[in-house]
């Protein structure tokens, strides 16, 4: 037991480590069978052994006049490569990205009961006219309609949002005090690698909540496809406060393999906003993804 306790210990030493449960102790019954999934989380959380830095990426982020990251997780050897892996691991409000696991918690407490039940905006005028619409979650997550995902928000109420977000662990679980906000303006905050993570057992198959479920959101989330390959993705943007915080998350089926990817970046003006998608593609180019 002490040698296994010292394993653990040179992991947490080097390696940006998720927290564990309570009941987990070095001493405990439960220790020689969670030995192996701890060592595996840890592997997905950043060791700098696991990483392998670009310079190609870290050319077209230079060129594009960007500060930010961009991270590649492989799904087949749990390694990352990628740009900046310090900022990688710093966490930042998630913005319209939570609009995957507020889609996924939405579906399973029955909020809503399908992708196209439709959902008010409220009646408001908005800052964009697009969100002056009732959609359902397959149009408003496309249009990334803040107002409409509130309103699902609320359906699902603080507790249970509380609850269902620490199941799927996404970032920090914090959501705070109001159930409508808190992706949009904090507590909540997630890194790019736990993004590249949360993602992974979204793809494959892998969060406490049922399959039929996971595949209704990955579908509404599948942005381009050609032959041998589907392209999933969700942009976000939070602008309070400055500089704002740009995302482009999601992964890459291609043939016979997986990659779960995301980039933030600072946001200074509202033409930067274009460069999420833009340097997030080149860089899964850059990395032989696509």
């Amino acid at each position: 037991m002490a040698q296994q306790a010292a394993v653990v210990g040179q992991f947490f030493h080097r390696c940006a480590v998720p927290k564990l449960p309570q009941s987990f102790a070095l001493g405990s019954s439960t220790m020689k069978p969670l030995l192996a999934a701890l060592i595996f989380s840890i592997g997905l959380s950043g060791c700098s052994s696991s990483w392998k830095e670009s310079t190609e990426i870290e050319g077209l982020f230079r060129d594009a006049e960007v500060t930010g990251t961009f991270v590649l997780l492989d799904a087949a050897t749990g390694s990352f490569s990628g740009y900046n892996q310090s900022r990688a691991k710093t966490r930042f409000v998630p913005a319209s990205t939570f609009k995957i696991p507020n889609s996924l918690i939405g579906l399973s407490v029955g909020a809503v009961e399908s992708v196209d039940e439709v959902l008010p905006y409220g009646g408001q005028p908005q800052v964009i006219k697009a969100w002056e619409k009732d959609m359902g979650l397959r149009e408003a997550i496309t249009a990334s309609n803040v107002p409409v995902y509130q309103e699902l928000a609320r359906r699902i109420g603080t507790e249970s949002m509380r609850k269902n977000l620490a199941s799927l662990d996404f970032g920090n679980n914090d959501i705070g005090a109001s159930v409508d906000r808190f992706w949009l303006d904090g507590p909540l905050e997630i890194s790019a690698i736990e993004q590249t993570e949360f993602l992974l057992r979204l793809a494959r198959n892998q969060l406490p909540i049922s399959a039929k479920l996971q595949s209704a959101v990955r579908e509404i989330v599948l942005l381009e496809q050609g032959e041998g390959w589907k392209l999933y993705g969700k942009t976000g943007w939070e602008n309070a406060p400055e500089p704002g915080i740009g995302w482009w998350v999601g992964w890459v089926e291609k043939e016979d393999s997986l990659f779960t990817f995301a980039m933030n970046m600072d946001i200074h003006q509202p033409s930067d906003a274009g460069k999420r998608v833009q340097l997030g593609m080149a860089s899964l180019k850059a990395l032989g993804v696509l």
